[in-house]
């Protein structure tokens, strides 16, 4: 045995088959994974990561045979090095080409069509395998994803997660731990350890027969453990003998001394394969040698012979991946570099892509080379809408080809600002532009690129610099679409300011330059700093107005009208609006969030928690969490609703990690509030009248845009801190608001509600409930009701009181809001306690079981249990897919379950017990 190596565990099953020795321990935990996933016992990862030649590609082979053989559905794919440019290659590859396939090539054409939106391609590609797993489980096995193309690597981030409750089985191999893909908790990470003397002795036994000669296993110990060097050692000391001479240490020089052996011709083929990648096409090596692909056929032979390649009928590969890069590293880096931009140049004249050439070109372009810096740019916008940082790379290589004093510097330099900035690369996108500027530019450019640069300071929240560069932009520029484009700017950095009067002049003026220039990004521009400017004013009919108009323009603002349309009170076209749109791929973690207001509006807590888990989870997937601090923030004040103190504790917690990422003014200004209304729950009510003075003081451009749907809890928050002039400055808001929007009951009844509680009014606190009742949200008529009952038991007038209190009561109660609930309670049993009746507290809510599911959880599980796909279920339940999923994590969280087949066994013991069909 070779000194050194770790023990060999013992496992029931004993040594495995030649190929996999020393590999029984992962063979038996994949069997397990195998037979679980095909037991219902819902989906699971399994990742095998390790150094190349280590034997991950042997187990993945061995575990897609136990797969089918076991009746699944299997998808076979490799992520291949020079293919990181094609939008799902690595999974392409294995989907489309499984016998049968697990996707027709009609629908995978449907999704290819939709690339450009990744959470809309994620949630198809999910719902096809989900589909094609309630028939017969089914395994997407993936080798080498560490070359995984960026979506394809999306896709595998989020669609194990997607589809856990389904039988589907995930096997990956890395050679690095590939971090997205095993954050999950059915996650089981196999590194696979240098192979032990054992399993080696094994391994030299089944190649060279009988006993292992001591000089043999003295050898093998220079393999390090890796079962391919040991057989690539092994074959030599065959082919040789075990007196010949003494195998290379390295695998460089081993192949090095097999390639001596080759004729020139069949060497220089093979060093031109290793250039085009582990898998090429012999038309492509033939076409980069000079020589028609009919001449290489003793090359190919030569080759194969020489176990170097293989031929799968469609192309050729090296036989491990180790082999071409032993040939490849043998190239001088000139010659390498040269055959690179060769290669590109080829591919280009044979009409491929650019994404079939700019590999190449990452390997071999100089500085100048006008070819390659058109392709990266090409390339750049093709992929810029899916793979945003991978655009924003090729935009900076271009431009640094670019010879400093070229005038093509300015054009190259402005696409990669604008690639930057949709990366969420803003310090480097303004960081670019400025050196740009320092070149002193022409006029025009300067303009020009100042104008791209308005949005990376947009979204670096320095309005002052935005304004600063777009005022003096404008006293230069001559072209009409970008003088539009720039005051469009100016006038969104003004709806930060104070003066919206003046900001409003501003967009209706780039508004009509925009119409004049013809300019549909200007107009576009325009009508959202209008829109931004109305809903800081709080003229919710003309932010109305301005984002109906936008939508026109551009269906991704289709948010923006809905939250319009909220602050309207005109919910049931918002509702409509967003049935409508619940299948459109743009912006969904939005649309999302959208929804979440709606149900919030409703009264639906449950609900509207639900959309805002979702909407966060979208946002994660997509890593651009910009609305993360709004989340959480209502998601607190939700938990504060229903008594939930340490979640919402929680929740703050998220709020200030993220206020200190992203510390822009809305954020500041949000995450103060949150911490009012903590402060006020904790009983510290001078802390709390602080922070809402500090909102009030601080933050002129949002504290009505943040406080509006707010503005009566904050009167009590300044009254309960002894602030009455910050209590009448938020009243005088609210009534300000009532004058600007006659036409929106919540304006109204919350002013009428704001100043009863300032001036202990019985009558304004009837006029509020009376406007609120005619009005479609309930928790504003609950807390009227509350108050006006309060207001008649101190009075006296307990028969007047008694259907104000039950009333509110009854609405915090079926909004799941149990904590207000419980404080009306308390003050209902007071009213009621001279006639002898008492109100039963509302039980706490179970955290485990049946019982702990809200009521759209269990219409999920309904629906989920009787054989609903996501989607059906979703279309059922008028509602996204996306929330459908996020139910169904809960619910399977709740029930402590892993699959659909345990979900429907107990909903159908539930409705054998009666509970079920009674929700």
């Amino acid at each position: 045995m070779i000194p050194g190596r770790p023990a060999e565990r013992a496992v029931a099953t004993g040594l495995s088959r030649p190929g996999l020795r020393g590999r029984e321990a992962e063979l038996e935990r994949l069997r397990a994974l195998v037979e679980a996933v095909r037991d219902g016992e819902g989906g699971a990862i399994a990742l095998l990561l390790g150094e190349p030649g280590i034997g991950k590609t042997a187990l993945l082979q061995e575990a897609v045979s136990l797969a089918r053989a076991h009746g699944f559905l299997v998808s076979h794919g490799r992520a291949e090095e020079l293919h990181e440019l094609a939008p799902l290659a690595s999974l392409a590859s294995g989907l489309l080409h499984g016998d049968p396939p697990l996707l027709a090539a009609t629908d995978f054409a449907d999704l290819a069509g939709h690339h450009d939106q990744r959470i809309w391609l994620v949630e198809r590609l999910a719902q096809l395998i989900e589909e094609r797993s309630a028939g017969a489980p089914v395994l997407i096995a993936v080798d080498d994803v560490q070359w995984a193309d960026p979506l394809s690597r999306f896709a595998l981030s989020v669609m194990p997660a997607r589809l856990l409750s389904s039988p589907v089985l995930w096997l990956l191999t890395s050679r690095e731990n590939p971090e997205p893909y095993g954050q999950g908790p059915r996650t089981t990470t196999l590194p696979l350890r240098p192979l032990s003397g054992t399993a080696l002795a094994e391994l030299a036994r089944d190649v060279l027969g009988g006993d292992v000669p001591a000089r043999v296993e003295g050898l093998l110990d220079g393999a390090g453990g890796n079962p391919f060097l040991a057989a690539e050692m092994l074959a030599g000391i065959a082919a040789s003998g075990v007196d010949g001479p003494e195998p290379p240490e390295r695998l460089v020089l081993g192949v090095r001394g097999r390639l001596a052996d080759l004729r020139p011709d069949t060497l220089h083929f093979l060093r031109i394969g290793s250039v085009l990648g582990r898998a090429f096409s012999l038309a492509d090596a033939a076409a980069l040698c000079g020589r028609p692909a009919s001449a290489l056929s003793a090359e190919v032979d030569e080759a194969i012979a020489a176990a170097l390649l293989h031929d799968d009928g469609e192309r050729l590969l090296f036989r491990h991946d180790l082999l071409r890069q032993a040939v490849y590293a043998d190239l001088a880096p000139s010659v390498r570099r040269a055959l690179h931009r060769e290669a590109a140049s080829l591919l280009v004249a044979a009409g491929r892509s650019s994404v079939d050439a700019v590999p190449h070109l990452l390997k071999s372009a100089e500085p100048g080379d006008m070819e390659a810096i058109g392709l990266l740019g090409e390339a750049a916008a093709d992929v810029s809408a899916v793979m945003p940082d991978l655009a924003a790379d090729l935009a900076v290589r271009a431009l640094e080809l670019v010879p400093p004093r070229a005038p093509m510097a300015y054009d190259v330099g402005e696409r990669a600002i604008v690639a930057l900035t949709r990366a969420g690369r803003y310090t480097q996108a303004r960081d670019t532009g400025d050196a740009l500027l320092s070149r002193q530019p022409p006029l025009d450019v300067f303009a020009r690129l100042q104008c791209v640069l308005g949005d990376t300071l947009w979204h670096l929240d320095d309005v002052h610099e935005l304004t600063r560069r777009s005022t003096a932009a404008l006293a230069i520029v001559t072209d009409p679409a970008v003088r539009a484009r720039l005051t469009a700017r100016q006038a969104l950095a003004r709806s930060r300011g104070s003066d919206l009067a003046a900001a409003r002049e501003t967009g209706e003026r780039a508004l009509a330059e925009a119409e004049r220039a013809g300019d549909r990004e200007a107009r576009v521009l325009a009508l959202w700093g209008l829109g931004e400017i109305a809903l800081n004013a709080g003229d919710c009919a003309a932010a109305l107005a301005h984002h109906t108009a936008l939508g026109v323009f551009d269906a991704a603002f289709l948010p923006e009208e809905a939250i319009a349309l909220i602050h309207m009170d005109d919910l049931d076209t918002v509702r409509r609006l967003l049935q409508t749109a619940s299948d459109a791929p743009l912006r969904p973690a939005m649309l999302i969030w959208a929804q979440g207001t709606l149900n919030m509006g409703l009264g639906r807590l449950d609900d509207a928690d639900a959309d805002f888990v979702t909407a966060e989870r979208l946002e994660g997937d997509l890593h651009v969490p910009g609305n993360l601090v709004n989340i959480r923030v209502n998601r607190g004040l939700l938990a504060l609703l229903r008594g939930a103190r340490e979640a919402a504790g929680e929740h703050l917690d998220a709020v200030r990690a993220s206020v200190a990422d992203r510390p822009n003014t809305g954020n500041h200004a949000s995450h103060q509030y949150f911490e009012a209304v903590v402060a006020d729950a904790d009983g510290d009510h001078a802390a709390a009248a602080e922070l809402v003075r500090s909102v009030q003081r601080d933050h002129p451009f949002l504290r009505w845009r943040l406080l509006r749907p707010h503005v009566v809890h904050a009167v009590r928050i300044a009254l309960r801190g002894g602030d009455r002039n910050l209590a009448e400055d938020l009243a005088a808001q609210a009534a300000a608001h009532a004058a600007r929007n006659p036409a929106v009951p919540t304006a109204q009844g919350t002013a009428a509600h704001a100043s009863a509680l300032l001036n202990g009014d019985h009558g304004l606190l009837e006029r509020a409930v009376r406007t609120l009742l005619t009005g479609p949200r309930p928790l504003p008529l609950a807390a009227a009701s509350a108050d006006l009952g309060r207001a008649l038991l101190t009075s006296g007038d307990t028969a007047a009181a008694t259907p104000a209190l039950t009333r509110a009561h009854d609405i915090y109660a079926q909004a799941g809001a149990d904590a207000a609930a419980d404080r009306v309670r308390a003050d209902l049993e007071r009213a009621t306690s001279r006639a002898g009746r008492r109100t039963g507290r509302l039980r706490p809510r179970a955290d485990q079981g049946w019982e702990a599911l809200t009521a759209s959880e269990r219409k999920v599980a309904r629906l989920i249990a009787a054989g609903h796909t996501n989607r059906s279920a979703a279309e059922a339940l008028v509602v996204s897919p996306h929330t459908v999923n996020t139910h169904l994590a809960s619910i399977f969280r709740k029930l402590a379950v892993r699959s659909r087949v345990q979900l429907a066994r107990i909903v159908l013991a539930e409705d054998d017990a009666g509970t079920a069909t009674r929700d």
